[in-house]
């Protein structure tokens, strides 16, 4: 955490607008100059349990969260099951307070809601000689009759958002700019009442703290603030998918959404279904008849897409998944990140499987990598998985609007024009050879026809087939069948080394240690170098979004440039270090692994103490987190 940054967390019960008013605050910083990041943390309940949301806002590029937070605004949980200490959930109504204060910065601020948590509440949490041994600066406002008496209740996060402006001596310009687009008539009007009221009475308190709103120069660029939902729908549409087939389950659902929203204004379809299975045999069927196609869902529904995931590597479908990540097993905790589906999305299905997996640390790779996953799907007619999970999916971030002026695809890859048909290989029945054993190009891709074109006719089976698509058990043919789709795996790592790279090196090249990393975490392990080189450490990191096929060369050279290198992720098991051994097993007495799976992503903080931890040999302090040493160790 830098001096010149304010980390502002607002928690309450969801349904409270904990989300939209933290989102409307980091859009008016973001719009004053300030780079911005979000994290939410929310409860799997419709109504009710503790939310929050950090908005962190710095004068530079502000890339994770940070360690805790400077400011809280509680609002208390206005839909409580049960305010009784004694329920099985404790008292519900005041967690938004007493379940934030053990993240708090000494020297922070805590506005917190009379009207809602009584003396009582506050009483129970011994809130004065904890705020007095902080150093915490405390002020109880009655949000709730601020917002009664201009309008309804739910118009207290407008007042609190007014009293935070006010104590940071910050112009609430920017947030009535944000109201005035988004809101109109007596709405809007109640609004200003109660932004204006709350405001003028914050500005008489003494304000004895020394949290400040950082200082903010214009953006170059204009920005737009997104979540790798968006880029991953953004990506899609650009590179003319325009067909999606889904069943809501958090935390895939927001893809779904916006291309749900966006799909009809570029002709696209877009078919809420039944189940998981229905919406990838739909991916599959719309792929077959020629349209760039996704679908996909989170753990236990990407589970039952496993039958047509293989049945697109055995009919060679091209179709584009997306596997958002949450705890589990089963339904685990739905609304919690973690990365412990990388073994079941690189494995699912049926025999040896022919897939390509991406997985995007960040908003603009999330863009470029669902790009580059239609791509490969549709040249080399092969299933592209793009996994990411709750944290990515949901965090917001300000992003240069000019970054996403690019070209759209709409190329269908691999696909013969009528022409191309009649001069190609047919069976003497007529049929197209669609499953060529030798592709008159040299290449592993036999080229496909569609429904429709001229002399294209085949067939298409789950079965082993022989070039026309007919059932086959032949064992010359099943190994040559085999070895192409297999073999394409080889000509799509070599087309991808030979374009742009998908891994992310950060810190010095003669660096003496390695951090790697895959996935949401890697710009917070590259904000962990930079403070642990600051701290006379030589380290350097390598994000590897390349799941499948594994970026071996890669991988291979920057692991011989150091002495050990620390696997940072986010679950039990430690699935990406035991990927790496088995793509590159010689390396295995270098790794060790920094795990946390309790529900909360990494901070900077704790990937540094991981790393200190793992170079001096000590045991982890920190019970939230697991270290495991190298093989051998």
């Amino acid at each position: 955490m830098t001096d010149n940054e304010l980390i502002w967390r607002i928690a309450g019960g969801s349904g409270d607008g904990i989300d939209s008013t933290s989102q409307n605050f980091a859009k008016a910083l973001m719009r004053s100059g300030l780079d911005v990041f979000t994290h939410r943390h929310y409860p799997s309940r419709i109504r009710g349990g503790h939310t929050f949301v950090e908005v962190r806002a710095g004068d530079e590029d502000v890339r994770s969260r940070g360690d805790g937070y400077n400011f809280l605004l509680a609002l208390g949980d206005s839909f409580a099951r049960n305010p009784q200490d004694e329920a099985y959930y404790g008292d519900e109504e005041v967690k938004p307070l007493s379940e934030n204060l053990h993240d708090l910065r000494e020297g922070g601020v805590i506005v917190y809601d009379e009207g809602l948590l009584d003396e009582d509440a506050i009483a129970e949490l011994n809130l004065e000689a904890r705020a007095e041994e902080n150093d915490w600066h405390v002020y109880p406002m009655n949000l709730r009759e601020m917002a009664r008496e201009h309008g309804r209740e739910v118009m207290r996060n407008t007042a609190g958002v007014a009293v935070t402006a006010a104590l940071l001596d910050t112009d609430p310009a920017f947030f009535e700019e944000l109201m005035r687009e988004n809101m109109s008539g007596d709405i809007l009007e109640d609004n200003l009442a109660v932004l204006e009221d709350a405001y003028e009475r914050a500005e008489e308190l003494e304000h004895t703290h020394d949290i400040t709103m950082p200082e903010a120069e214009d953006h170059d660029d204009e920005q737009v603030l997104l979540s790798g939902s968006n880029a991953i729908a953004y990506g899609a549409l650009d590179e003319g998918c325009r067909f999606i087939a889904g069943y809501p389950m958090t935390p895939w659902t927001d893809v779904f959404t916006i291309m749900s929203q966006h799909l009809p204004k570029f002709g696209g379809i877009s078919e809420q279904v039944e189940d998981e299975i229905a919406a990838a045999a739909l991916a599959l069927g719309a792929s077959h008849a020629g349209v760039k196609s996704m679908s996909g869902s989170s753990g236990g529904g990407f589970a039952l897409m496993s039958e047509p995931l293989g049945l697109a590597e055995m009919t060679e479908t091209p179709v584009v998944l997306v596997e958002a990540m949450r705890a589990g097993p089963s339904t685990g905790m739905p609304t919690k990140p973690e990365q412990a589906d990388l073994e079941h999305v690189l494995y699912t299905s049926q025999g040896d499987s022919a897939r390509v997996v991406f997985a995007p640390a960040n908003i603009r790779e999330c863009y470029d990598q669902t790009r580059a996953a239609f791509r490969i799907a549709y040249e080399y007619q092969i299933p592209s998985i793009v996994i990411y999970d709750q944290k990515l999916q949901g965090e917001l971030r300000n992003v240069d609007e000019s970054f996403f002026d690019r070209e759209p695809n709409a190329d269908p890859g691999s696909v013969l024009t009528e022409e191309e048909i009649a001069d190609a290989a047919h069976h003497a029945s007529g049929k197209f050879q669609r499953f060529q054993h030798e592709p008159e190009d040299g290449s592993n891709v036999s080229p496909r026809s569609v429904p429709g074109q001229k002399d294209g006719r085949y067939l298409a089976t789950g079965n082993e087939h022989n070039p026309s698509g007919h059932i086959s058990e032949d064992p010359d043919n099943r190994i040559a069948q085999m070895n192409r789709r297999l073999d394409k795996l080889d000509d799509i790592r070599a087309d991808l080394d030979e374009n742009t790279s998908h891994q992310t090196y950060h810190g010095p090249e003669d660096a003496d240690y390695g951090i790697l990393v895959w996935g949401s975490h890697q710009d917070t392990v590259f904000e962990a170098v930079d403070r642990l080189n600051d701290g006379g450490h030589s380290v350097k990191a390598l994000g590897v979004s390349d799941m499948a096929p594994y970026p071996v060369e890669e991988v291979s050279a920057w692991l011989e440039s150091v002495d050990e290198a620390l696997v940072v992720e986010m679950n039990a098991s430690a699935q990406f270090r035991g990927l790496t051994q088995k793509e590159i097993g010689r390396f295995g007495p270098k790794l060790s692994s920094l795990l946390k799976y309790n529900g909360n992503p990494f901070e900077p903080a704790e990937i540094v103490e991981g790393f200190e931890t793992s170079i001096n040999g000590e045991d982890l302090a920190a019970s939230n987190m697991k270290y495991l040493p190298a093989a051998g160790d």
